[in-house]
């Protein structure tokens, strides 16, 4: 990060001397929301303020500060800004999860013409990462000037230009906005999940309520169904990044402002309760279910589980992208590590999931039959796939990515591989179990 603002600052004082046109950055235009390189203007703003106590990157001298602030505006230390950053990603994680189980609910009904569950959740996350990255004015008042570039009238595009580019170093600070693409966009989407579909259909294997058979077919379909699977996910979540660019710039003009007084003064010590309480009151639930004296498994499977792990998923994500993210500029590291991380998780747990007495029964009978102790562990089991491993790997900020690389071939290079590797741990954790020994039943699903 130092080497960034390093670099960051020569960049400002070569074009404010006029030496014309500066080789574009490897790293210039990445969208990732862990990645927030420091504002290449020396005008600080309220928030460059409190930036500068998180990483020590925005130097506030005398002539750059702004007017004396009301005590209520006074910079937050650093564990105070940590502290909101934290309590923001619990809350939007166990949000996030919600929404994804939500909306793979209604993914799966008799005549469906998609069947990978999915799908639909990383194509809406996108258009959220999309519209959070590309707006400029949801946090206008902490990065600046008070007012939207587009809004700024008898502005030159130079002006605007280097506008944008500030809003968008600034905003990456900002927990508010953090908690909205790493929590919510993050945990609404999944890689892991993404592979496990890809999976799936190669093994002719994914679930449809429309057939109770489902017929055997030779391997050049069953290449045919991988690649279907692996190209409309990644070509909608890419579509979906872009139509949310674009409708931000589309509603720009009644976009709202979050007030910055109230947010730093009732929304961020609001969050901390909801995002600790939120996730304290989960793991209650899951130990002590309302229901526990009737079918406490039935009712405790349904999402708590996942909401338990999804924060934990989320904090490991956010940390290895900070860590790992900015060491190959061309290769987003961070991002790639969690989700073959997760991916590898997720094919372990789907393994024991169908393994006789850890998550299923070896006879049909046995569903019905099944101890309440097989279908918590069995549950367990897909809490950590939907929760932490949901919530572990991402597909909004690898789309995001994908998109922002300033050459395409390093882009190819980083999908492919990213598809591929973590497609090999499948077929390798969940194919060697699946085409030897065979699944058993499981209970919980």
């Amino acid at each position: 990060m130092a080497d960034t603002a390093s670099d960051a600052g020569d960049a400002s004082d070569k074009q404010q001397e006029g030496d014309g046109s500066l080789e574009k950055d490897e790293t210039e235009g990445v969208l990732s929301e862990s990645r927030a390189p420091p504002p290449v203007s020396r005008i600080v703003s309220q928030r460059q303020q409190w930036a500068a106590n998180v990483d020590g990157e925005i130097p506030v001298t005398a002539e750059s500060a702004p007017p004396t602030a009301p005590p209520e505006a006074a910079p937050l230390s650093k564990l105070a800004t940590r502290f909101y950053i934290l309590s923001y990603l619990v809350f939007f994680a166990i949000f996030g999860t919600l929404a994804r189980l939500g909306l793979q609910a209604l993914t799966f009904y008799p005549g469906a013409p998609i069947v990978t569950g999915v799908i639909w959740a990383n194509l809406t996350g996108c258009i959220a990462m999309g519209l959070f990255l590309e707006d400029k004015n949801l946090f206008r008042e902490e990065w600046g000037d008070g007012c939207s570039t587009s809004r700024v009238g008898g502005s030159s595009p130079e002006e605007k230009a280097e506008q944008a580019k500030k809003h968008k170093a600034v905003k990456k600070t900002i927990p508010l906005y953090i908690g909205l693409t790493t929590g919510f966009c993050g945990c609404f989407t999944s890689f892991s999940s993404f592979i496990r579909d890809v999976f799936l259909a190669l093994s002719n294997a994914l679930p449809d309520p429309s057939v109770s058979t489902i017929a055997s077919r030779t391997g050049g379909y069953s290449f045919m169904a991988l690649v279907a699977v692996a190209v409309l996910t990644v070509s909608l979540s890419l579509a979906g990044l872009i139509f949310g660019a674009h409708l931000a710039i589309a509603l720009d003009p009644v976009m709202p402002t979050f007030p910055f007084r109230f947010v730093r003064r009732y929304v961020d010590p609001l969050f901390v309760v909801l995002g600790w309480g939120c996730w304290l009151g989960a793991v209650f639930l899951a130990i002590w279910p309302p229901d526990r004296h009737d079918h406490p498994e039935v009712w405790r499977g349904s999402a708590v589980f996942a909401i338990v792990f999804a924060p934990l998923g989320c904090l490991l994500r956010f940390y290895v992208s900070l860590w790992l993210n900015a060491r190959i500029p061309s290769f987003p590291l961070g991002t790639f590590a969690v989700n073959i991380f997760g991916t590898i998780i997720e094919a372990m747990c789907y393994d024991l999931q169908r393994v006789d007495g850890i998550g299923a029964t070896a006879t049909l009978a046995g569903v019905s039959l099944a101890s309440g102790s097989l279908i918590t562990s069995c549950q367990l089991l897909q809490g950590v796939m939907d929760g932490f491993c949901g919530s572990t790997t991402t597909v909004s900020t690898w789309v995001a990515e994908l998109n922002g690389l300033s050459r395409r071939l390093h882009a190819y290079v980083y999908g492919i591989t990213s598809v591929a590797v973590a497609l090999g741990f499948m077929v390798v954790i969940v194919g060697s179990l699946k085409w030897t020994i065979g699944f058993d039943n499981v209970v919980c699903t």
